[in-house]
């Protein structure tokens, strides 16, 4: 049994308009979370054995738009990083919350159970060299080599063990020219399930969602949307009935193409598989707790 987290930046839950790209039949994936035409407001929550889909608040009783640092920080770890700050901070961790990635996230309490976890996603040679100058990682990242995991590289990506952050290694090679053939989103998504056989949970980001909805680009949202529809089919399609896929966001922007910002808004949580310790989750801060449980820590209020 093992577990695969995928982390998509920037998605909230909104009106079906428009200017809300996430609000389409095409996209197959979030239809068969939600039941409906997409993922938009009108989509009622699914509460199933082996599917779910629920409303989560991000705005963690803070004022003020949600934004990465303090939310990936929240949805990593369970701890409310918007409020120890006083505000919501992104979109790299604030000082105050790095401790948390450092010594208690997600990474952290799956290696203190005994279990093997493993961050996904590859980086080209240069996002090190400037991470390293500034002394400036993001969040996962950062947990990630807080926890001693292994950080990606190019390497890793020419041996298929590894993703890029743009899901099908398209910018590898055509933006710094690095010698990688470009793929399917379907070729990566086996390099998921292939990995779901090594580990007890795989993250993975994906941040052009977020992305693309700063530059308030329907086609380049339709773009990575579609990436992103056929890479989730595949794993969904293909995964061992024994794991358990889990989805959601750190904040609501994609959504509303009409703002150039993030939004108040409500994100989604989608889980395929153990999806009883997610049935009562509210807010970000309740799936990392979930996660654990899902793989074997028992729920604090369970005793």
């Amino acid at each position: 049994m093992a577990l695969f987290f995928l982390f998509v930046d920037g998605i909230g839950i909104g009106k079906k308009t428009e200017k809300n790209p996430l609000a389409s039949e095409k996209w197959k994936a979030f239809s068969w979370f939600t039941g409906c035409e997409g993922l938009h407001s009108g989509c009622e929550e699914v509460i199933k054995e082996q599917r779910l889909f629920k409303k989560l608040d991000a705005n963690l009783g803070v004022v003020g738009l949600p934004q990465s640092g303090t939310g990936q920080v929240a949805l990593f770890s369970g701890e409310n990083a918007s409020k120890l700050v006083g505000k919501h901070f992104g979109p790299f961790p604030y000082s105050t919350t790095k401790p948390i990635l450092r010594k208690r996230s997600l990474f952290h309490k799956v290696i203190e159970m005994g279990l093997k976890p493993h961050f996904l996603n590859a980086y080209p040679e240069i996002f090190f060299q400037r991470s390293e100058m500034r002394d400036r990682w993001t969040s996962t990242t950062l947990m990630a080599k807080s926890a001693g995991l292994k950080l990606n590289s190019l390497q890793d990506i020419l041996e298929e063990r590894a993703v890029t952050a743009e899901i099908i290694q398209s910018a590898w090679r055509n933006m710094l020219g690095l010698d990688v053939p470009e793929i399917t989103p379907e070729d990566a998504g086996t390099r998921v399930i292939n990995a779901l056989k090594k580990y007890d949970l795989i993250l993975y980001e994906y941040y052009l969602t977020d992305k693309s909805g700063h530059e308030m680009d329907k086609d380049k949202s339709e773009e990575v949307l579609t990436i992103l529809n056929r890479f989730m089919i595949h794993i969904l399609e293909n995964m061992d009935p024994n794991d358990t896929f889990v989805m959601t966001s750190d904040h609501g922007n994609m959504e509303n193409l009409n703002l150039k910002t993030h939004t108040r808004n409500p994100v989604p949580l989608f889980v395929k598989g153990n999806t009883a310790p997610f049935k009562n989750a509210s807010s970000i801060l309740d799936v990392t707790p979930a996660i654990l449980e899902v793989l074997g820590m028992p729920h604090p209020s369970k005793g």
